[in-house]
């Protein structure tokens, strides 16, 4: 069966239908502010922050490797976007479960067991990201995809806003952990919710690459990446630009040690995010049929190398609504621009292939957490902003090689 017009529609609106509580979702497991800040809360140091951080943003990609070989000999791949989809469900009510029951658990268990359910719910995420990508690509009409990721950033910019409202709210209703505690089981119900749209997903059209074997899928790697020339360059890319959303956990880190921000903080900052990621959104939506995703890229790429430079040039203390607001146009921007990116690399027959190369290649963004914890305990803050800096105006060459048309 081939994909219809009809079939499209329902597709499109059923992912829309996902991205909406996911959206919901996000703000209270957000992962640049809520879980770094409550991993802190509990006694975490620099170098946990960067572990976790390494899992949530950098290990869960690269976990794709795994995934995508055994994914890519399936014709169909709701079964795995619906399985991964539920691993993280039942990881946020675990997380919530143990916070509310946090004063039967030592210290240091809490800390064992976020990162046990963080872990499984970041690699159930990049699981079902496999699936998703090769899902969205052949499931949504060529003509109806830059309309939806623009639309899919107005729907769930409008709910972030509310969201991240009703987030600042909750953390203040109590202290840790009970205020964390609700944040979670607020997020498991609305990804509850949100799972609904994968199970009205109709997938009809087949897409298969067989791979036989770990050393067949890198011999593919590997003639990929001599056929396709843009592909390096894309590696370039999410291994420069990618660190650009790894930033901000550290900037948690560094409100809290030095300013000694509370759960109200973070609630704001969770806030400025929300507006700056609704605000690019909405822009982004109405030149949905003119702006670039090379255009989109080079202005991310400024603003996350002048990001640091708010609290090198701060005598006091710095602007965190500024740093935060810039954080979050600086993610959904990424976001954007990278999944279109991707989907014009690739075809329909190796897009689950090229899922899998993504994440192997998507090393530095998994490493550079880790580096920037040890850099952070052991020589302070401002060595790792200037590594930071470094990295990100690499990313300019490999915007410029791309040379993406779309």
């Amino acid at each position: 069966m081939k994909l219809s017009p009809n079939i499209s529609k329902r597709n499109f609106y059923s992912l829309l239908w996902h991205a909406g509580f996911l959206a919901l979702a996000q703000v209270f497991m957000d992962v640049d502010t809520i879980i770094p800040a409550m991993l802190v809360d509990a006694g975490g140091s620099a170098v946990q922050i960067g572990i976790l951080t390494a899992i949530m943003l950098g290990g869960s990609s690269f976990t794709q490797l795994i995934y995508a070989p055994f994914i890519s000999n399936y014709h169909f791949k709701k079964k795995f976007l619906l399985l991964g989809i539920n691993s993280r469900i039942f990881s946020l009510l675990g997380l919530g479960l143990m916070l509310f029951f946090a004063s039967f658990i030592g210290e240091s268990n809490i800390i064992w067991l976020i990162f046990i359910l963080i872990t499984i719910f970041s690699f159930g995420g990049a699981f079902a990201n496999v699936s998703y990508t090769d899902i969205l690509g052949k499931s949504v009409m060529q003509s109806s995809r830059k309309s939806f990721f623009s639309i899919r950033q107005v729907i769930t910019g409008i709910l972030l806003f509310f969201s991240a409202m009703l987030a600042k709210k909750v953390l203040t209703l109590s202290a840790y952990p009970t205020n964390y505690a609700y944040m979670f089981f607020i997020a498991f119900g609305a990804l509850f919710i949100a799972s609904f749209g994968f199970w009205n997903i109709k997938e009809v059209t087949p897409s298969q690459m067989a791979i036989k074997n770990p050393t067949h899928f890198f011999q593919l790697i590997k003639t990929e990446l001599k056929q396709n020339k843009k592909l390096k360059y894309f590696l370039g890319l999410i291994n420069t630009m990618g660190i650009s959303i790894s930033l901000l956990p550290f900037v948690i880190l560094y409100s809290k040690e030095f300013y000694h921000t509370e759960s109200t903080d973070t609630g704001l900052f969770l806030f400025y995010k929300i507006i700056g990621s609704v605000a690019v959104g909405f822009i982004l939506f109405f030149l949905a049929g003119r702006y670039k995703y090379r255009y989109l890229l080079y202005g991310s790429a400024v603003l996350a190398f002048t990001l640091p430079m708010f609290i090198f040039l701060s005598s006091e203390m710095p602007s965190f609504g500024i740093i935060f607001f810039i954080g979050g146009i600086i993610f959904t921007a990424y976001y954007i621009s990278m999944n279109g990116v991707l989907l014009e690399v690739s075809g329909t027959e190796n897009r689950t292939l090229y899922t899998g190369i993504t994440g192997a290649g998507n090393i530095l963004p998994a490493l550079f957490p880790l580096l920037g914890g040890w850099i952070i305990k052991q020589f302070g803050f401002q060595p790792f902003f200037m590594l930071f800096m470094a990295i990100i105006l690499s990313s300019l060459f490999f915007i410029y090689k791309i040379n993406c048309k779309k």
